[in-house]
């Protein structure tokens, strides 16, 4: 049996662009005599969908795109099954929809819906029940979504059912999101469930990037012994034709971590630019490590003449950054402009003297020269059209060491899910090849440049201390106490909690964040404000 994997792109909502989609590979696959071809997850609408679902006028739309598929199924002989959501009284059913010579044959309900990390399918859908496999093509064939496959932690197990059921083959339409070392994860899983069941099993998964999650495809078939049989690529969207007596792969194709967080970024800017309605990209230039790595994965995602830069110094900006800055876009080629902020921040001071707020300078000053150049960029923004990424890392995100209106300011957050230690790896990976990062960049002490010979560990413990402790207070959801007795200082442990845990507020009003870890910022950590837990 020759199967194609569709492993699309999909934006989220525009039902017409991906129904359009959706008919372009179907007519491709039946060029290439594939027997049945199968769509991720919910491809009809994207994922994830969240409260569209809710509107009326979205239903009717995916309705008539279904409609439209089944008619244009009659001139064919494939057999196509795709993912879309089926309402079900007030809520829906997260489903499968087999379509065969213009008609529906049969609709496939997920059993298993997530509420943990990002996931929040309960408040959608209504979880279907036990179904037995589908005829197609003369083959007993079990059809189940996504999470119906990660079984271990629930009391029923969808593929196993469907085993007992005599299914010939398994089919899993999936959206499982990126993170680091998800793709070895999700091999086992499949792979597990193959060799359990002695049955061929393929899935397909969604690629592309939606808001802040990145879809990295990898689409998989295993024989009946569990062999791999194909592989789809990564992070782009894909139609594979596979033969179901092909050969075992002699490996399965593995990249390394700095290298699936590197394609996952370029696919993440490139994604949300595009679905936005952007075409270019700005970002402030600072000489530091931060902006010159956001800076060269925007001009790899959008190319150099779709990326902008500005460099804003001020009376503590230090030429050798400045000079950095230039020498990072002649290296990428991007565009780069000056505005220098000192006459701006010294009418802004002369304006607060009126006050008289009777102090002497402090952290005031450092966060308003910040935030001049938060406006000036966000006015450029506005006047060119173009999408503004704030630069800012994990590390200073979790404790606060940015400013609020300021550096924080821009519609995509794209380095925010990676620790500083990672920025630096990552700026060796951006460089394995010659260098488009200055080595300057790489090698001086980080500084915020807000105050005269200012440098970041006059505030902050060492990165690879504070890294270290933000991985266990954050990812591994170690308190303090913990922390502590695996070696730690007591005073800065305390310190970096507190400050995770004070800066809620922050992160709160942050720019959308690129997922790549368990735990990123945002959708997948949700604490409350203004709580006074001490963890």
């Amino acid at each position: 049996m020759k199967i194609a994997l569709a492993q699309t792109n999909p934006t989220i909502g525009d039902i017409k662009k991906n129904t359009a989609t959706i008919l372009n590979f179907i007519k491709k696959a039946a060029a290439q005599n594939a027997e049945i071809i199968i769509f991720p997850e919910l491809a009809l609408c994207g994922y994830p969908p969240k409260d569209l679902l809710l509107y009326p006028v979205f239903i009717k739309k995916m309705n008539s795109a279904i409609e439209k598929i089944t008619q244009e199924s009659e001139k064919m002989t494939i057999c196509i099954i795709i993912g879309a959501a089926i309402k079900d009284g007030k809520k829906f059913k997260n489903s499968a929809i087999v379509i065969e010579n213009g008609k529906i044959s049969a609709r496939i309900h997920k059993q298993l819906l997530p509420s943990y990390d990002v996931f929040d399918e309960p408040r959608y859908f209504t979880p279907g029940g036990p179904q037995a496999p589908v005829m197609i093509k003369n083959k007993r064939v079990g059809i189940c979504i996504c999470e119906d496959a990660w079984s271990d932690d629930y009391n029923i197990d969808p593929i196993e059912d469907l085993h007992q059921a005599g299914a010939e083959l398994i089919i899993n339409l999936s959206a499982s999101p990126y993170e680091i070392k998800k793709e070895s994860i999700r091999f086992t899983v499949f792979q597990k469930q193959a060799r359990k069941t002695k049955t061929p099993l393929v899935m397909v998964n969604q690629s592309g990037a939606n808001d802040e999650l990145l879809f990295d495809g990898r689409s998989l078939v295993f024989n009946h012994q569990g062999d791999l049989i194909h592989q789809s690529p990564s992070f782009k969207e894909d139609l594979s034709i596979c033969d179901m007596e092909s050969s075992p792969c002699k490996e399965l194709i593995v990249t390394s971590d700095i290298q699936n967080v590197h394609d996952a970024l370029v696919m993440g800017i490139k994604d949300y630019t595009k679905k936005s309605g952007f075409k270019q990209a700005l970002i402030g230039l600072s000489g530091g490590i931060d902006s010159a790595v956001t800076a060269a994965l925007a001009v790899t995602a959008l190319g150099a003449e779709n990326v902008f830069g500005i460099t804003m110094p001020s009376q503590y900006s230090s030429q050798g950054s400045i000079d950095d800055s230039v020498e990072l876009a002649i290296n990428t080629g991007m565009q780069i402009d000056t505005l220098e902020i000192k006459n701006i921040f010294d009418t802004f001071e002369k304006g607060l003297s009126t006050l008289s707020l009777g102090k002497g300078p402090d952290v005031t000053e450092e966060n308003l020269q910040a935030r001049i150049r938060g406006t000036l960029l966000m006015a450029v923004s506005n006047k060119m059209g173009r999408l503004l990424l704030t630069t800012g890392n994990k590390s200073e995100m979790a404790i606060g060491y940015c400013t609020l209106y300021g550096d924080m300011n821009g519609g995509l957050a794209v380095i925010a899910d990676l620790y500083k230690t990672m920025v630096y790896n990552l700026a060796l990976y951006i460089n394995r090849n010659k260098n488009i990062i200055p080595t300057s960049t790489i090698t001086k002490p980080p500084s915020a440049e807000l105050r005269q010979d200012q440098k970041d560990e006059d505030s902050l413990p060492p990165y690879d201390v504070l890294d270290a402790i933000l991985e266990k207070f954050i990812e591994d959801k170690k308190g303090t106490s913990q922390i502590i007795q695996e070696g730690f200082d007591y005073d800065i442990v305390e310190w970096v909690a507190h400050q995770v845990q004070i800066n809620e507020y922050k992160r709160f009003q942050a720019a959308p964040v690129l997922k790549i870890t368990p735990t990123a910022f945002g959708t997948s950590r949700r604490m409350p404000i203004t709580s006074r837990e001490r963890l």
